[in-house]
């Protein structure tokens, strides 16, 4: 036997992934300070091969976040500025002519990357949304009726400012169901942002994550040898009901025009096995389904009119659905 290899973990050993993978809570708070959820929520949508809606106002640290986690990840990262001159070809790609050898090349896009950050999705027009759409859909591009298959993993990232809609284009509810989770990106607490200027006057530089001291944690070798083991999670035909229950009280709430659809419910029971995985159960419970049903299903509702004036909201219908749904023991 080999001395050197005797002691060596495994490849793709799910114990070791799930290790990498909590140990990333801690490797990104080098750079991004208070945003444990965000993390969260963006290492359960690796583990689904899902996207993520990220809704925060300028300056709470969204590029940055990403950029953290392609790092610890050793993942390779691109961002996208959506302005509305932005151009489907800006996105994925195009053909481009080389006078040398009198033929046409392909040049790939920023959508060719692991974890693509695109900024401010809703100031696109909307051929240009689709063409992102597509790509996070089908996981390839097609230019000139050649499909060319994106890098795995892949996930996009794209944020919106919650208060400024000016000269934007709303994604519609088709489009954003195809987003596994949105994430609320919150201002920080006082203390945290005591801790980010402190960090600051210390010389931390934000366009240099080495120099923070963020180090690669994980591999993709860690994420896939963990999306295996979260395909292996139990789920029992009861909790498969509470989840079908939740999603057709959406259906059936006054407050609403437009419930959760059978894509939601198949998006919340897969958010939930991966949470499982990450607490170090082999099974789906209640509270798991409970942990994911905010991020996984609220905007995938649509509030109405009346109901927005008198100050309800989408996190509002969603806990009280949460309360009055029976839990199964």
């Amino acid at each position: 036997m080999d001395p050197t290899t005797d002691n060596a973990a495994p490849t793709g050993d799910p114990a070791a992934a799930r290790a990498a993978l909590e140990a990333l809570r801690a490797e990104i708070a080098k750079a991004v300070v208070g945003q444990d959820p965000a993390v969260t929520g963006l290492v359960v949508a690796l583990l689904c091969r899902g996207h993520v809606l990220l809704e925060g106002v300028p300056g709470v640290a969204k590029t940055l976040l990403i950029r953290s986690l392609a790092a610890a990840l050793e993942l390779d990262t691109k961002r996208v500025q959506f302005t509305p001159d932005l151009m489907p070809s800006d996105v994925t790609g195009s053909l481009v002519y080389d006078a040398r050898t009198a033929e046409f090349s392909f040049q790939p896009g920023p959508v060719f990357t692991n974890l693509l950050l695109a900024d401010e999705i809703n100031r696109t027009p909307p051929k240009t949304q689709s063409s992102l759409l597509e790509a996070m859909e089908e996981r390839q591009v097609t230019v000139d009726g050649t499909p060319r298959l994106l890098p795995d993993p892949f996930l996009v990232a794209a944020t919106q400012n919650p208060v400024e809609y000016e000269g934007t284009y709303p994604l519609p509810e088709a489009q954003l169901d195809r987003f596994l989770l949105k994430l609320t990106i919150p201002l920080p607490s006082r203390q945290d942002e005591i801790d980010v200027l402190t960090r600051h006057a210390q010389g931390f530089d934000p366009r240099d994550l080495r120099a923070a001291g963020v180090r690669p944690v994980a591999t993709a070798a860690d994420l896939e040898a963990a999306r295996r083991a979260v395909a292996a999670i139990t789920v029992s035909p009861e909790i498969t009901a509470y989840v079908v229950d939740i999603c057709r009280a959406t259906r059936e709430s006054p407050s609403l025009t437009l419930g959760v659809s059978p894509r939601g419910a198949t998006a919340l029971l897969a958010t939930a096995r991966a949470w499982a995985w990450l607490t170090g159960r082999d099974y789906v419970i209640p509270d798991d389904v409970k942990a994911l049903a905010l991020p996984t299903l609220r905007h995938r509702i649509q509030l109405r009119p009346e109901a927005e004036m008198e100050g309800v909201t989408a996190d509002s219908v969603i806990n009280a659905i949460l309360s009055h749904v029976p839990v199964p023991r």
